[in-house]
């Protein structure tokens, strides 16, 4: 059966942007008859703001975004990472890296700032550390050759990430498990089949894949939603669309669900979440 996920980190309360993203993941699923997952990714503790798990898992049900099954959370699941990496590492597919985050920066092969994901890696530490230096992290061999993927929304995607990326971390100098690597494992090992999921994401879905290829496990089918954009054309996040469900009434809770579901190009009557998304899921199977 297929199965698609929901996955956000709980870093602060959901805001429009997932909240569109949780939606269009849930009907995706639905119109095909699938089990739609939530799964907390709560690695980068650093940032994960004590109780905003409880409070994602409220705002989905408010708005009638009901699940399967039992939320994960990647912060219980650290042996399956451990052991990926041991996979990758006995097939001489991972190696230690000494290099920082600056020296990354000054590095002549590095993009200018504002790279969403990560920084050109130029190799330095591929065929061994520099004699003096320390291990911090560790990285991934990227694949020289072309990875590719049918886009449910965009279609046809391919990319050298060789070429693109470079070798990408898997685990930071922090000892923390790099999102690339949970998120393919925990697919693999919940049998995710469908990932829907906002277009900021698309440049890590070839990552992904050139992963879940060097471990061996199954490719989901790919879909890349359009973000929901501030009016100077940026990405909206949690810090300025937040939705402060405490407060909303029902009314103001179906607007802002009617909002999600115009920006996934489907117009229902206002009414309670079950009923608009009733009607939202009747449309989406239609087209």
């Amino acid at each position: 059966m297929l199965a698609g996920r929901f996955a956000p980190s709980p870093t602060g309360p959901l805001h429009l942007g997932s909240l569109v993203a949780a939606a269009g993941s849930w009907l995706h699923a639905r119109a095909r008859g699938g089990r739609w997952l939530v799964r907390m990714e709560d690695l980068d503790t650093p940032r994960v703001v004590p109780g905003a798990d409880r409070e994602i898992l409220d705002a989905l049900r408010r708005y009638g975004l009901w699940w399967d099954g039992e939320v994960v959370h990647q912060s219980q699941r650290l042996s399956l990472y451990e052991e990926a990496i041991a996979a990758l590492r006995a097939k001489d597919l991972v190696f230690d890296c000494a290099c920082s985050r600056a020296e990354l920066q000054r590095a002549a092969s590095a993009p200018a700032a504002g790279d969403p994901i990560e920084r050109t890696y130029p190799g330095t530490c591929r065929n061994g550390i520099p004699p003096g230096r320390v291990a911090r992290a560790i990285r991934f061999r990227a694949p020289d050759r072309i990875v590719s993927f049918h886009d449910l929304l965009l279609g046809p995607i391919k990319e050298n990430v060789a070429e693109s990326t470079g070798d990408f971390v898997i685990r930071r100098a922090d000892g923390v498990f790099a999102y690339q690597l949970a998120v393919v494992v925990d697919d693999a090992a919940q049998g995710v089949t469908q990932v829907v999921r906002g277009a900021d994401l698309l440049p890590s879905t070839l990552r992904q894949i050139a992963l879940q290829e060097a471990l061996g496990y199954p490719k989901p089918e790919y879909g890349h939603l359009p973000l929901v954009l501030a009016p100077d054309g940026t990405k909206l996040g949690k810090r300025d669309s937040a939705l402060p469900l405490e407060s909303l009434d029902e009314r103001r809770i179906g607007e802002t669900l009617a909002t999600a579901l115009a920006h996934l190009g489907l117009k229902v009557e206002l009414d309670t979440p079950d009923r608009m998304l009733a009607e939202a899921l009747a449309k989406w199977s239609e087209s």
